[in-house]
């Protein structure tokens, strides 16, 4: 390895020691040359030589450039659970059968997936302890890695980087870790904001997957063109670039993350075999007996529609039909479960294709529903609850807020408004306030009351379905009658409807 000797400058002020460093490299013949001598003006400097290793010096001197134009800095830093390397029993996977894999599977990828006992323990001990833990995330995979593959091939990368969402974030777009580092690829709040990912009360674009990704492919790309390895550009993505550089000063110039893991973070130490472990399953997931279903909802069998008037997720699953869990999936950028509408900020809402026509066909009347429900809220007197109506939930195992809101046939925005719920995680146990839809209510208005007596009052009507019904068309046949009062008198779980089918469109 060529060593260099280069100027370091003490001065009492670190800042003016870092600016004349920087300002005392320059290129020559495509390779950095040390001044011999610094500005006679700072004839007070005390120069000193030591050594440095130059191909750290000069990933520290990209990574610098790169700060200086203002583009990602902070780091990515979500911490892996820690691994232990210690060899595992795992006789379904032989040594020699694994060895052979990963051969054939480092064929194929840019990445160094080249066998040793560590890997092996890693590899094994997920088939071992984690199988149910693999399934779910196989199963979540179907809907997310269309739409990663997409955004790194735009950008020329491999498309196996799509494993690192998993190491990351377990594809949970709110995942957030205990330094601030949100959504599927874990940016920190700087990072996202530096890289356009929009960050308010209402929005974290940090948890929106085509954004992030976005995002999370121009950063790879970038420190892919400092150190020229995926395995490092991987580790610093985790820990950062001057981690990545020190490490490659203490291994004595080290490019090979083997070589330079012992000299990283502990939690990066574990990150690439974490990753190139759960390559390894994903790829070879059958022949472990996997399975790969297809998904309840594929990305393909969505769209997007921008929305051009404040909604909540809550509205748009009474005119549409689609449950609330499913659209707080589809938009997990919505911190609130409201959509709002900024000027110069184009949200949009994802619906399933199936619906998307029923949605914009009756937009206004939709929107004019989520207006008039705001104006509403938005009364100098605050709706008050009659206090002897109110009851008490005890959170079970299994249970959340849709399925708890459906029980009470209330809203889940309001058991968070009830309760001051900031997210939709509830802990089994939890007491929740809950004021059931037939509670007394003391309002100005008196059309809500009269609404609700023709929803819960009369007889019970049977309405048959046609061709091109759906629930939302239907409830509009029937004054003071919702979507999911259609799926609660008839047992529907989903939104989907056939011809002749018979349907209660009142309470018996």
């Amino acid at each position: 390895m060529t060593f260099r000797f280069f100027t370091i400058v003490f001065l009492s002020s670190f800042a003016i020691c870092f600016s004349q460093v920087k300002d005392s490299l320059v290129v020559t013949d495509g390779k950095k040359e040390t001044l011999k001598q610094i500005n006679t003006q700072k004839d007070s400097l005390l120069i000193k030589k030591v050594e440095d290793n130059l191909l750290a010096a000069d990933f520290d001197q990209k990574w610098l450039e790169e700060l200086y134009s203002n583009s990602l800095y902070d780091t990515i830093y979500n911490s892996i659970t820690e691994l232990t390397f210690e060899e595992v029993d795992y006789p379904e996977l032989s040594t020699e059968l694994l060895k052979s894999r990963l051969a054939d599977l480092s064929a194929k990828t840019p990445f160094n997936v080249e066998y040793n006992p560590g890997l092996e323990s890693v590899i094994k001990s997920y088939l071992k302890n984690r199988r149910g833990s693999f399934q779910k995330l196989i199963n979540l995979s179907a809907f997310y890695f269309p739409m990663f593959e997409r955004e790194l091939d735009n950008h020329d990368l491999p498309l196996e980087i799509k494993y690192l969402a998993i190491v990351e974030s377990a594809l949970k777009p709110r995942a957030k870790s205990r330094v601030g580092a949100t959504g599927l690829w874990q940016f920190m709040y700087t990072t996202g904001k530096m890289y356009g990912l929009d960050v308010s009360s209402y929005v974290d674009e940090r948890s929106d997957p085509i954004k992030s990704t976005e995002a999370a492919a121009k950063y790879l790309s970038k420190l892919y063109e400092i150190f020229g390895d995926w395995d490092l550009a991987l580790a610093a993505y985790n820990s950062g670039p001057g981690n990545v550089t020190k490490a490659i000063r203490r291994s004595g110039g080290y490019q090979n993350y083997w070589n330079i893991r012992h000299n990283l973070p502990r939690e990066t130490a574990g990150y690439l075999p974490a990753f190139l472990a759960t390559m390894y399953i994903f790829e070879y997931a059958e022949e472990h007996g996997f399975t790969k279903p297809k998904p309840e909802v594929a990305f393909f069998e969505t769209d997007t529609i921008r929305v051009k008037q404040m909604i909540t997720l809550d509205q748009i699953s009474e005119a549409t039909g689609v449950e609330i869990e499913e659209l707080q999936f589809l938009n997990p950028s919505y911190k609130l479960d409201i959509i709002p509408v900024v000027k110069g900020e184009n949200y949009t809402l994802r619906l399933p294709r199936t619906v998307i026509g029923d949605f914009v066909t009756n937009e206004e009347h939709i929107y004019g529903l989520a207006k008039a429900e705001f104006d509403k809220r938005e009364k100098p007197m605050p709706q008050l609850f009659d206090s002897n109506t109110k009851t008490t939930h005890r959170v079970r195992s299994g249970e959340f807020l849709g399925l708890i809101a459906r029980k009470y046939s209330v809203r889940v925005s309001d058991i968070k408004k009830w309760n001051g719920l900031r997210s939709n995680n509830l802990k089994i146990g939890q007491r929740l306030t809950i004021y059931p839809k037939n509670a007394t209510v003391s309002t100005t208005s008196s059309t809500s009351k009269s609404t609700t007596s023709k929803a819960t009052s009369g007889s019970s009507k049977i309405y048959t379905v046609r061709s091109g019904d759906s629930l939302w068309s239907i409830s509009q046949k029937f004054s003071g009658v919702s979507v999911q009062n259609i799926k609660d008198w008839n047992g529907i779980s989903g939104s989907k409807l056939k011809p002749g089918m018979k349907l209660k469109v009142s309470k018996s």
